[in-house]
């Protein structure tokens, strides 16, 4: 019988979210002024039109969510970027996990934090639920950050029960 589950979790937008968006309306506010004083007033309107578009596309790239699949002890998680556009960015069996824990447990220790590429695939960092994975990932010693459901945890412990700590 196949083990399927899976979970979406938003992304929380922090303090560079919001540099960003406050940028890209400065700079929309800027070129729509550039274009009703320098452009023919019948085609400032398209020029304003246009830069009011491209500018919302780009503030709306900001909400991101993560898709965690589980399939028989297959982890998949999936970036969906403003609910247009999705794109694979982790794919691995659990059994070539190292460690499956809590980041705020003694498990994670300098070790892992030190490891060089982190993907980071949660809501925030300082939640409590995050759990990190360590494993050897496209030749590269990797740690990813997430947020699994219990049966998750639990389905992992099915086939790694030494190696999946959810204390």
């Amino acid at each position: 019988m196949d083990i399927f589950m899976e979970k979406i979790v938003r992304k929380k937008k922090d303090i560079k979210d919001y540099l960003i968006t406050v940028a890209i309306i400065i700079a929309a506010i800027i070129l729509m002024f550039l274009a009703l004083n320098f452009i023919p007033p019948q085609l400032s309107l398209f020029f304003i039109i246009g830069i009011g578009y491209i500018s919302y596309l780009l503030i709306t790239t900001r909400n991101i969510e993560y898709e965690y699949a589980v399939t028989n002890g297959d982890l998949d998680i999936d970036k969906i970027i403003a609910q247009r556009k999705r794109k694979r960015i982790f794919s691995a069996n659990c059994k070539n996990f190292e460690i499956v824990a809590k980041v705020k447990s003694h498990h994670y220790t300098p070790q892992y934090k030190n490891f060089k590429n982190q993907m980071n695939c949660a809501s925030s960092l300082d939640s409590d639920d995050v759990y990190f994975i360590a494993l050897q990932y496209n030749n590269e010693q990797t740690v990813v950050y997430f947020e699994p459901s219990e049966k998750m945890l639990n389905s992992f412990k099915t086939y790694i029960p030494r190696k999946v700590f959810a204390e």
